[in-house]
């Protein structure tokens, strides 16, 4: 039966992709948007986004939580739709719906030592990383495989060849090749808001939450600084990807200390526009 449905899916998404790319950027984002909305509750469930935005703010009423998942359901869907022109962006033919902001920050870390890169799946998360390495920075990515192995195998080739070519498998082996890039002067790039069952439980939202701590054991390891990046998409198409100011911890605190630094980040993003992350990762289990 997995099987049955994974070939499905994989069929949608080899249909889905040459249709986006027949009908061109904008209205494929439209489109991708609509399919979204219409199809997204019944991938996910309804429960797991219902309750993790009652975390995040208990006083949301049930109209607000229905609006912020369909916006959310909706960006998804346009994430969909824009992976057919992530070689298009990387080639910088869609330059114009990308604008970057603090860039000099990247200059500083070309001529300096490697970062931790950290971000979230905000808006088209997958166009952080392909700026940083467009941009001249020697990157490496940690990511999570897909669990269907046939769309992986489109999404994964795509990735290393316009997204970033040093792609780390999420787990105990990729923290062992993520510190042999870094030795090697790469920096890392590493999304903290999915739920890890090797990290800690550590606050978010005044909840606590599975949270990753590998940024901070490379902090303690190297004292290199996190470098925290946002990306907002706005004007439905249009993107602003923004280069906060670095964080820099003393090799005396731990893990935790740091670790929740770096939730309360993520937060202050959220907070800003909700209908943008990815409610669906069950952070709260």
């Amino acid at each position: 039966m997995k099987f049955l449905r994974y070939l499905f899916e994989y069929i949608l998404i080899v249909i889905l992709f040459s249709l986006f790319k027949l009908l061109g950027y904008r209205i494929a984002s439209g489109l991708g948007y609509l399919i979204g909305k219409t199809f997204g509750p019944f991938f996910r469930s309804k429960k797991i986004i219902k309750n993790n935005l009652i975390k995040f703010d208990n006083s949301l009423t049930p109209e607000k939580i229905e609006n912020i998942s369909k916006e959310m359901w909706g960006n998804y869907g346009r994430i969909l739709s824009e992976y057919p022109f992530i070689s298009s962006f990387r080639k910088g033919n869609l330059d114009k719906y990308i604008q970057i902001e603090n860039k000099e920050k990247l200059n500083e870390i070309k001529k300096g030592k490697p970062v931790v890169f950290v971000s979230a799946h905000f808006s088209n998360f997958e166009l952080m990383a392909m700026v940083i390495e467009k941009e001249g920075v020697n990157l490496s990515a940690i990511y999570r495989p897909l669990n269907n192995k046939m769309v992986n195998s489109i999404m994964e080739p795509l990735r290393k060849k316009y997204i970033c070519k040093n792609q780390i498998k999420k787990g105990i082996n990729g923290v062992r090749e993520s510190l042999k890039f870094f030795k090697q002067g790469l920096s890392i790039a590493i999304m903290i808001d999915q739920r890890v069952s090797e990290g800690e439980k550590i606050n978010f939202f005044d909840h606590p939450a599975h949270t990753t701590t590998i940024p901070a054991q490379f902090v303690k390891k190297f004292g290199c600084k996190i470098q925290p990046v946002h990306i907002e998409r706005y004007d439905k198409i249009n993107f602003k990807i923004s280069f906060d100011e670095q964080l820099i911890f003393d090799k005396s605190a731990n893990n935790t200390s740091i670790s929740l630094k770096l939730n309360q980040w993520l937060e202050n993003k959220i907070k800003k526009n909700p209908s943008q992350w990815i409610w669906t990762h069950d952070r709260w289990k």
